[in-house]
């Protein structure tokens, strides 16, 4: 007798907030906007269209390169050689040379720093399964289909234009979160605005992420331009205590890539605010318990919910308890048995896990006698069930 029980919470009378959020007309070809705390998507505009990424997919790289910092496969202080492949790069560069030999960790700030195509590279070879970067960017390919980025391909380290090297902009958004969520420890490098490798070209040590230096909280995370890509900008910025991470793409020009990622920040932060609209602890739904002591057990939040709300306001808060039932006893207090559905105009659909209250333990013989009187009676009654027996 399983069946899908669902309660809506016409009014979501939690909170009792009428909202709704104003569309950002974004000049970008592409765009992708979460606030970190509550994992709410704020804005996505062909967010699920593979295009060049351009250097904003060397933060693929550099999360291998973490990776393999955590796990032992690589030292900060590890020194690399340079292949005359990465040595043939131009474009964004440290000037390495096949004479170098580069600590891992002048190799990273090179790359997130100075966008160095060579850095990138020479990371790439010493952890590539078979020593080259082709090689690399197959591994790459398979680890962002484990993280769930499932519009990326990858041929290169460094973003160099290939045919068929893409990534949408909401991958990216979600390697951007994960080198924020899983590598604190690394995440400053983000926030360098200049670093001058061995003396070597001074111009050219200057961090081109233009929000760095705008006042607005900004602390990462990479620049991104070719021809065939535009120019593009994976960023984060942080105001209190919340941070929001933005990634835009397909901008005719660097003045206007700056102009529309502050525009980005400022709207974040502006039109929306965190509020806690639901107690861990606060009963939204009975769900039937099938063979227990008790009749039905109370499904809460296993924590405090919190939620952006547009400053505008506007429609209702849409909320519904789903869960399967009846459920079989015994039940364990805080085992998922449901989930809280929200809907609010302007943010994708956010799912709520919903725990057991209190436990539930298996009833004894009159209980379960009359559990399965109730279970005669509900089909020979076509569906009308009596009351239960008490236990």
């Amino acid at each position: 007798m399983s069946t899908a029980a669902r309660s809506t919470l016409a009014a979501f009378a939690l909170l009792a907030l009428s909202t709704a959020a104003a569309a950002f007309e974004t000049e970008a070809q592409a765009a992708y906007v979460i606030d970190h705390n509550t994992r709410q998507v704020m804005l996505s505009h062909n967010d699920q269209l593979p295009l060049p990424p351009a250097s904003m997919s060397k933060l693929m790289t550099l999360n291998m390169v973490f990776e393999a910092l955590e796990d032992g496969r690589l030292e900060m202080e590890t020194l690399l050689p340079v292949s005359t492949h990465a040595m043939s790069f131009g474009g964004s560069t440290m000037f390495l040379t096949t004479r170098d030999r580069v600590s891992v960790e002048d190799l990273i700030r090179g790359v997130v720093v100075l966008s160095g195509n060579d850095a990138s590279v020479v990371l790439a070879e010493a952890l590539s399964p078979d020593g080259t970067e082709a090689g690399f960017a197959d591994m790459m390919t398979q680890r962002a289909l484990q993280l769930g980025m499932e519009n990326s391909t990858f041929r290169n380290a460094s973003g160099w234009p290939a045919p068929g090297h893409v990534m949408s902009m909401r991958d990216l958004g979600i390697l951007a979160e994960r080198l924020i969520t899983e590598f604190p420890q690394y995440y400053p490098y983000f926030a360098e605005t200049e670093f001058l490798f061995d003396g070597r070209a001074p111009d050219n040590r200057f961090n081109r992420n233009p929000i760095l230096t705008m006042g607005i909280g900004a602390d990462g995370l990479k620049t991104g331009h070719t021809q065939e890509a535009g120019y593009g900008l994976v960023g984060s910025a942080m105001q209190g205590d919340r941070r929001v991470t933005f990634v835009i793409t397909g901008i005719d020009t660097p003045g206007k890539r700056a102009r529309e990622a502050e525009r980005i920040v400022n709207w974040a932060f502006r039109q929306f605010a965190e509020r806690e609209v639901l107690a861990a602890g606060t009963i939204l739904a009975e769900a039937e318990v099938f063979m227990g002591a008790a009749e039905s057990v109370g499904l809460t939040p296993a924590e405090n919910v919190t939620m952006l709300i547009p400053a505008i306001q506007g429609n209702v808060i849409e909320a519904e308890v789903v869960y399967e039932g009846p459920i079989v006893a015994p039940i364990k207090e805080g085992a998922v048995l449901g989930t809280l559905v929200v809907r609010l105009e302007g943010f994708d659909e956010r799912r709520i896990p919903l725990v057991a209250v209190a436990p539930v333990e298996r009833g004894g013989i009159v209980a379960r006698l009359g559990t399965a009187v109730r279970l005669i009676l509900h089909d020979l009654l076509g569906g009308v069930v009596p009351a239960a027996v008490p236990g």
